[in-house]
């Protein structure tokens, strides 16, 4: 009778220990069991491939940050030329025009601070440092951009040697080539971006321009209510720089050709 109750014991202990074996441990029903719901997981939570698009800012005396999307909410902020923002929205349709230059407001973030700029003055090539070299310049985009393209060709003879030097840029706009050639090429800053609508041939000398021999202008060609050509011409008795801002295709293009006399 002993023996049965010690082998009841037993066996009522052993059934215990099976049940709790197959009994489910709350600490770990949400463990996952798969690679398809890890690989699930991961999709959302992991943001490491997110796309953050960056702009630069190419006004030379700086871009406002401001806490509105208008030119006359408060500034936040001044962004120095060559400052890389985030941009959190884009405003794609034109909605203001600032000198000569039409865009809208995007939202931003820079240094820490959310705001909005007009984005006439925002790209996505980053602009040419002070002094720096057109070859070199290109060099460090192409790093970035691989469609950009840049030539060199030297030309004349020893004593009159000619200089040409050209740079193609997909997916640019008017202005924002005018600026690049305007710090590459040493364009007087008192040029200002041309208007698209006006004469079909426009000349806008030099404030300084005195003697008959010195020629600094700037040559504006429209088409039909937009622009076909912007040049700026230097020339001395020994010297002669032209600096071409035109399209070809849907490239725009650069030149600046170097004559030594």
């Amino acid at each position: 009778m002993k023996t049965l109750k010690i082998l009841s014991l037993a066996l009522v202990s052993i059934a215990l220990f099976l049940s709790c074996k197959n009994e489910e441990n709350p600490s770990t029903k949400n463990i996952i069991n798969s690679e398809d719901d890890i690989a699930i997981i991961d999709l959302i939570t992991d943001d490491k491939n997110t796309e953050i698009d960056y702009l630069y800012v190419t006004s030379t005396s700086g871009l406002s940050l401001r806490e509105y999307a208008n030119l006359q909410s408060e500034k936040l902020a001044i962004m120095p030329y060559g400052s890389k923002v985030k941009i959190i929205s884009s405003e794609l349709k034109p909605t203001m025009k600032v000198e000569e230059i039409s865009g809208g407001m995007d939202h931003i973030e820079f240094n820490h601070k959310k705001g909005f700029a007009f984005n006439g003055y925002l790209s996505k090539y980053f602009p040419p440092e002070k002094g720096i070299s057109a070859k070199k310049y290109s060099g460090e985009l192409l790093l970035a951009f691989p469609t950009v393209n840049y030539s060199e060709t030297k030309t004349g003879t020893v004593s009159n040697p000619i200089n040409t030097e050209k740079l193609t840029l997909p997916e640019t706009q008017w202005h924002e080539a005018f600026y690049m050639a305007q710090q590459l090429f040493n364009i007087p800053k008192e040029f200002e971006f041309p208007a698209s609508k006006g004469k079909d041939k426009e000349v806008i000398l030099e404030k300084r321009f005195k003697e008959k021999n010195w020629t600094s202008e700037l040559q504006i060609t429209r088409k039909e209510g937009t622009l076909s050509k912007i040049k700026y011409k230097y020339k001395n008795k020994r010297y002669t720089k032209t600096v071409s801002i035109y399209k070809e295709g849907e490239m725009m293009v650069i030149d600046n050709i170097e004559d030594i006399k």
